[in-house]
């Protein structure tokens, strides 16, 4: 659902708080210097500011500076997201679904979820959509699962994009229509996410809510083939194969 990789939060850090050492942190993050960032970042967090706890969460879960310490991570996320800081409670929740650092508990993951949504964390929204879509935890409904993915996608978040043109694409919780399919994959797709050019790609294999074109797909699946998606470098090499 969310992959786990090192994205350091840049927002702006609270009137309360130095911009100097948040800038600094940034830097020393950035030119790999993980040991000195999660000491940075720890004096962030004690200071107050939730998005260093964020932060130096991140580095936990990867084990980047520190030894990996999912249980260190999660009470480091319980800070940010007690502290009103919604990107905590959305990552909080992922360790209860994987159980690492806690004892899994999609019903606890639904509540954080929530929360980030009601917080305006709309990618919260997303991923409670995604367990209302796949009935982690709670009854299966896709009609949920569709608003939810509608108000994710409506904030500009990309996998409530998606999973909302899966939903029109397969009929569920909403009348099959490939064309509404194609326009979400399509927006997901322009700001280069990988999975939407695949599956706008396919589409145009098929011909389903455009006119079908071997060549635009051609095109996407080499999208998605940059983006590192075998199958996309798989159906690239295909179609290339046979003379498009």
């Amino acid at each position: 659902m969310i992959k786990k990789v090192l994205t350091i939060l840049v927002i702006c850090c609270t009137i309360n708080l130095n911009a100097g050492d948040w800038e600094k942190a940034l830097k020393i993050t950035n030119d790999g210097d993980y040991f000195k960032a999660s000491k940075l970042w720890s004096k962030i967090c004690d200071d107050g500011e939730m998005g260093g706890c964020y932060n130096l969460a991140l580095l936990y879960i990867n084990g980047k500076g520190v030894k990996q310490n999912y249980f260190k991570a999660k009470e480091l996320y319980t800070k940010a997201c007690d502290g009103g800081f919604m990107n905590g409670c959305s990552s909080l929740a992922l360790l209860y679904i994987d159980g690492k650092g806690v004892k899994q508990n999609y019903f606890k993951a639904k509540e954080l979820y929530t929360k980030a949504c009601d917080g305006g964390f709309m990618n919260g929204c997303s991923s409670l959509g995604y367990l209302y879509d796949k009935g982690q935890g709670i009854k299966q409904n896709y009609f949920k699962a569709k608003e939810l993915y509608t108000k994710g996608c409506k904030g500009s978040d990309m996998f409530g994009c998606y999973k909302l043109g899966y939903l029109y694409y397969k009929g569920k919780g909403v009348k099959q229509n490939y064309f509404k399919a194609k326009e979400l994959y399509t927006k997901v797709c322009d700001v280069g996410n990988a999975l939407g050019c695949l599956s706008l790609a396919g589409l145009y294999v098929l011909g389903q809510g455009v006119k079908q074109n071997s060549f635009k797909a051609k095109e996407l699946y080499g999208k998605a083939c940059d983006g590192g998606i075998e199958l996309g470098c798989k159906s690239y090499a295909t179609l290339n194969e046979e003379g498009y």
